[in-house]
This record gives structure tokens, C-alpha cells and sequence, in this order.
């Protein structure tokens, strides 16, 4: 059985994993991201199938504390306002229900930026500069951990574990945390970690690393799942066996395995039979879910009725 990275972790944060661990390679969680408290995903999936995912993934990019609202387009606004409140609804549904937490963390750059300046694109911060002692911006990346670590403690008084995924898609530059390479990446992984577990003890976090770069593997002792997000081009009906086999091979082949963000979800059939050791999926938002373009009706009912899916009635 695979023991928590966390020595600490809570008794529920370890009876997650187990349960994950347990799950991978003999059926599939259900899962799908939601920026909104109405969830429209999830209500779509409902009005499909008649059921919900297993796990749903809720975003905290409105909780950042360095947002220029006076140098930001209408759909960064849109999308910031739309989020607002949500781990209210998040730890509402915990309480409430048996379903699985995931968190993704679209982060606004703790210094400086414009619109979405979770892209390095729309921001200069530098986070080779979070590593040296003493500078505004490792003041600044400090002051934001906190700040979220305030959010996240709300779960941890419940007892309500949750798969903590922090900068996510660490192999491309496409947002900051990336931009000067995966290593850089993984530091912060591991500056956060050590932050979170020691000084603000958040021990029903679940520490999903979420990069297939083997050069930034930040090690098993920090890590808990190790996952990918994969966006093909087209849809073809797939396991995901060989992104798999890429994933293990540049991180841990002793982890539990998900695919943390699809476009086209897996086909449950081809999984059926390969029983490829994912323990669970998220398709994204908005039109990953709703509509016919990535995953119609029909390919939901599909993996919604199948035996070999865990969803909730």
C-alpha cells in the first residue's frame, strides 16, 4: 500500500490514496473540472446520464491576491467574477456528499502582470528570483502561499482531503511558474510543499505532480500521484497507454497515475480490456464538456453506464 508523502498526512488523506491506489487498473474515476458554482459540467453530465463524476476539480484562479482588474480583458474578468466564492460551494459538496476534491490553481503572478498573467506571455515576473533569499519576488510567492494556505486550511478543519495540484503543466513556458524551465518549477513544488506541510501543517493535502518531464521529478518524498494533461489534436478512441508509459517512465512507477486534465476523455471500453493503471481522469471545462465537440452525449453515456467507471448516482 503507498504510504503518503506526508508523514503527517491525515487519516482520510491516507484512506484517499488508498482508495486510489486500490481503484488503478481495475476501474476508472469519473472526473471533471468546474470553474462556476452553478457547475453547469456537472449539471450537463447529470442531464445526460442521470449521474455525477466521482470527482470533480475546482479552480482557485479568483483567490489569487495580485489580479490588475484595471489592465484586464472582459473574458479575464468574466471568467475571475464567474469563480468567486466557489470553494464555498466546493466544501459545501464535501460535506455533503462522497465525492472526491480536486484543486487547480491558475495563478496570477504575485508581482507585476496584466489580464491573465497566470500566462508568462502577460507578465515579466522572474520565478528563478523566488529562490534567492531576500527578493521582492520570493517575498511576494511567500505572501500568496499564505494567503491560499488561509482557503485550504477551511478544508483541513473539516477533515476533507483534497488532491492538491500546484503548478501545473510544469514542462511548457506557457505560464510563469514554467517559463524558466521545469526544474525551476519544481522548486517552487518543493518550497510550497515543505510550507505547507510543516509550517502550516495542511496535512490533508494529496500532492499531485503534474509534469512528465523527467528532469523535474521533484521526488517521491513529495510527491503522492503523478499525472499529465494531454489535449490531442483529434479524437481517437484511446487508453492513454502510451502517455502513461511516458508518464512512469519520467517520474515514479511506484505513484498512483491520473490524468489530470483531458480534451477527449478515455475511451472506457479499450480501458476495459488493457486495464492501464490510471486511477482517475478530469475533462476541463466549458466546451471540453458541454457540447458536441470533445465529448458528446453519446461518448458520455458510454463512459457513465459502463461497469467499469466509478461515478455517483
Amino acid at each position: 500500500m503507498q504510504k503518503t508523502s506526508n508523514p503527517n498526512a491525515t487519516q482520510k488523506a491516507q484512506e484517499l490514496l488508498n482508495y486510489l491506489s486500490d481503484t488503478a487498473g481495475k476501474k476508472l474515476i469519473t472526473g471533471q473540472h468546474t470553474q462556476t458554482i452553478p457547475m453547469e459540467e456537472v449539471a450537463h453530465i447529470r442531464s445526460v446520464t442521470g449521474r455525477s463524476p466521482k470527482l470533480i476539480g475546482f479552480e482557485l484562479l479568483s483567490y489569487s491576491p495580485n489580479i490588475n482588474y484595471s489592465d484586464a480583458s472582459e473574458e479575464c474578468l468574466t471568467e475571475v467574477e464567474e469563480n468567486r466564492n466557489t470553494l464555498e460551494k466546493a466544501l459545501e459538496l464535501a460535506k455533503n456528499s462522497d465525492i472526491i476534491l480536486t484543486f487547480t490553481f491558475h495563478w496570477f503572478s504575485p508581482l507585476g502582470g496584466r489580464d491573465k498573467s497566470f500566462y508568462a506571455e502577460n507578465t515579466d515576473f522572474d520565478p528563478d528570483r523566488i529562490l534567492i533569499e531576500g527578493t521582492p519576488e520570493r517575498e511576494r510567492f511567500y505572501h500568496d502561499m499564505d494567503v491560499i494556505a488561509g482557503h485550504l486550511k477551511k478544508f483541513s478543519d473539516a477533515d476533507i482531503p483534497i488532491l492538491w495540484r500546484p503548478f501545473h503543466e510544469a514542462e511548457g513556458k506557457w505560464f510563469w511558474w514554467g517559463s524558466k524551465g521545469a526544474e525551476t518549477a519544481c522548486e517552487l513544488y518543493k518550497l510550497m510543499y515543505r510550507h505547507y506541510t510543516l509550517d502550516h501543517k495542511l496535512d490533508n493535502l494529496l500532492w499531485v505532480w503534474n509534469c512528465p518531464a523527467a528532469e523535474a521529478y521533484p521526488g517521491d518524498e513529495f510527491v503522492d500521484v503523478v499525472s499529465m494533461d494531454v489535449y490531442l489534436s483529434e479524437y481517437s478512441p484511446t487508453d492513454y497507454a502510451e502517455e502513461y508509459k511516458r508518464l512512469i517512465a519520467s517520474t515514479s512507477p511506484r505513484k498512483v497515475c491520473a490524468l489530470a486534465e483531458l480534451g477527449y476523455m478515455p475511451d472506457i471500453s479499450t480501458l476495459e480490456k488493457s486495464h492501464i493503471p490510471w486511477a482517475y481522469y478530469m475533462t476541463w471545462s466549458k466546451e471540453f464538456c458541454i457540447g458536441d465537440k470533445y465529448n458528446p452525449a453519446e461518448r458520455l453515456r458510454e463512459m457513465y453506464f459502463s461497469g467499469y467507471a466509478v461515478t455517483c448516482e
